[in-house]
């Protein structure tokens, strides 16, 4: 059985296609661009409440302002799945011209295979439908990292990320590292490894991403226990920012983290 996003980008293709329109028209006629349309077809961009509105004002006979049509009650079903503050950030993360990632636990999401991504997140007290929509939209999300203009990422791992097993599936770790050499050698993806030698650093409590979008502007996700939170505060962004800068101090050259995840690959093999 697909998940609830598979149904409803199969429902949201059905129509534009139902009526003939290529994605640019389609676009056009609910105020978006042929790339949006395109992006929220495959997954690679959420589904927000004004693009169901703008669906719904266009093609539900029956919309009446303030209330649901046919795309907003999907949208809601689908909040069941992917919470606000996830959407949230989902939005900014496509809007992003650069994004720096310290993850001290786990592969960031945007380096993640789709096994090692199930396997995380299958920790998570989810139900297993609950488990693959969150993958499909964590994959999804990858779609920025590729195209002709791709985000910059610059991501630091702990290097325990490299070495911390995926307790009975030996081989999500091997293809998951793997995956890390391919992706760092990409020129607009640098992943710098926070070495043993370095002890105890700033920055071990917990993980965060900063997010430069397009205008300059800065928005940066804090995860915690119970849920993440998008953060815009100047105060909060600043103290992030020399959070930030300390821990890519205390992190190995590009080339010389490069060379330890090519080690780190070789013993899981």
């Amino acid at each position: 059985m697909g998940s609830v996003m598979d149904y409803v980008m199969m429902e949201l293709r059905l129509l534009r296609q139902t009526l003939g329109l290529s994605q640019e028209e389609f676009g056009r006629s609910i105020g978006y661009s042929a790339s949006h349309v395109s992006s929220v077809e495959t997954g690679g961009r959420s589904l927000t409440p004004d693009y169901a509105v703008a669906l719904d004002r266009a093609y539900d006979p029956a919309f009446r302002e303030g209330e649901d049509g046919r795309f907003g009650r999907m949208l809601r079903e689908l909040s069941e799945f992917d919470p606000d503050w996830l959407r949230e950030w989902i939005e900014y993360e496509q809007r992003a011209k650069l994004l720096r990632w310290y993850e001290p636990a786990w592969v960031p999401g945007l380096l993640q295979t789709e096994a090692y991504a199930r396997a995380t997140l299958s920790h998570n007290l989810l139900k297993p439908d609950e488990v693959e929509q969150r993958v499909h939209s964590r994959l999804g999300r990858q779609a920025i990292l590729a195209g002709e203009q791709p985000v910059q990422l610059v991501a630091v791992i702990d290097v325990m990320v490299l070495r911390r097993p995926v307790v009975g599936q030996p081989g999500v770790m091997a293809e998951q590292v793997a995956h890390l050499v391919k992706m760092g050698e990409l020129p607009h993806v640098q992943i710098l490894v926070v070495p043993e030698e370095a002890g105890t650093y700033p920055g071990l409590q917990g993980g965060f991403i900063l997010a430069t979008l397009g205008d300059g502007s800065m928005v940066t996700h804090l995860d915690h226990q119970v849920r993440a939170q998008v953060v815009n505060g100047a105060d909060d962004l600043a103290t992030l920012q020399q959070t930030w800068e300390m821990v890519r101090g205390e992190a190995l050259s590009r080339r010389q983290s490069l060379d330890l995840i090519k080690k780190a690959a070789q013993t899981w093999t």
